[in-house]
């Protein structure tokens, strides 16, 4: 029994660990203590509980309405996951990895000018129909012109290609006003890293690529850097938030606003969304947190890996590009499945 494809049902990610641990090759899961996580007794616990419960009733799965509803009587955020949750420890093949993401602020207009001469484009009709749809070159050469779908022009166009690859983001017009945007689709091509690709064409190694390092080179080379984002064949497509608060975050995986340094993106293959994920982070800013896996993304796959979100700007952009760390997370399950969990473990 394999854990990839159990998304979204807490029950079912139990079994399957519980089946393969006994496998070579599959995740294994082991079950920890709270002292066990480093730095535990130092987090702001009420923080991450007030996170968890902007998305608890969302959660899938038989075991979660009743914590989710514990949660809302509580006065000790750190007794209430002290007393309802055991610490899980989830491992695959692949090595521990936190990257970081986070909300882009571009420069547009609603309609285009010389300035203002890179579409943000809405999904297309016929995108469902088609299927792989055209590549990010083939739109970049003008296959959905004059179709109507430009929500706004923006004036850079590796900062719209960072805007899909974070999926949001909110675009300043020329008249003052912002507009949100949010992910709705992509083209159906697998996403392929430019970064990379800077590394293979021998441009850079693979410890000095960040995404800053990324929109310079392109801005010198204005030629190559087009050719370099047109190496990504994945093209993504956005709504509107007309809805969205200036005030909220970007809305996440469960259709609710995410959390700067409180929410992550995970493999919900191996880690239920909405679950409390204890986060302990290494490299040169150090993180033990617990976040909540509130959203998902096309290059998070693994037991051990998570996209922490910065927040929104150049700021926090700066910060997560440079994001690159091992360590390791632990999911906190419900009790009553991590005990079973650790029966089944045990047969």
């Amino acid at each position: 029994m394999t854990l990839r494809g159990l998304v979204g049902t807490a029950f079912a990610v139990v079994l399957a660990l519980s089946a393969s641990a006994q496998s070579e090759d599959g995740p294994m899961a082991r079950i920890l203590s709270f002292s066990d996580l480093l730095g535990w007794e130092s987090d702001t616990h009420q923080d991450a509980l007030e996170v968890f419960l902007n998305t608890c009733d969302r959660i899938k799965g038989r075991e979660w309405p009743q914590v989710c509803a514990l949660a809302q009587q509580q006065s000790n955020a750190k007794t209430f996951f002290e007393l309802f949750f055991r610490p899980v420890l989830i491992e695959d093949t692949a090595p521990p990895l936190f990257t970081g993401y986070f909300e882009p602020e571009l420069s547009g207009s609603r309609v285009r000018t010389p300035t203002y001469r890179h579409p943000v484009y809405a999904m297309p009709r016929d995108r469902a129909v088609r299927s792989p749809y055209f590549t990010r070159q083939d739109i970049g050469q003008g296959a959905l012109s004059n179709r109507g779908l430009e929500i706004a022009w923006v004036d850079n166009a590796v900062e719209l290609f960072f805007l899909q690859v974070q999926g949001s983001g909110r675009i300043k017009l020329t008249n003052g006003t912002t507009i949100r945007v949010g992910y709705a689709g992509h083209n159906g091509h697998n996403y392929s890293s430019i970064g990379q690709e800077l590394v293979r064409r021998g441009v850079y190694t693979e410890h000095q690529v960040s995404a800053q390092v990324i929109k310079n080179w392109v801005k010198r080379n204005p030629i190559e850097g087009q050719s370099l984002l047109y190496s990504n064949p994945s093209y993504v497509f956005f709504k509107e938030r007309k809805r969205l608060k200036a005030s909220a975050g970007p809305i996440g995986a469960m259709s609710r606003s995410i959390t700067p340094m409180r929410s992550i993106a995970v493999d919900p293959g191996f880690v239920t969304l909405g679950a409390p994920v204890w986060v302990e982070k290494d490299g040169q800013a150090p993180l033990r947190r617990l976040m909540i896996a509130q959203d998902t993304g096309s290059a998070i796959k693994g037991a051990q890996r998570a996209d922490i979100f910065y927040g929104t700007g150049d700021q926090a952009g700066d910060v997560a590009g440079r994001i690159r760390d091992t360590g390791r997370m632990i999911v906190l399950m419900p009790i009553q499945l991590a005990y079973g969990l650790e029966e089944k473990s045990e047969q």
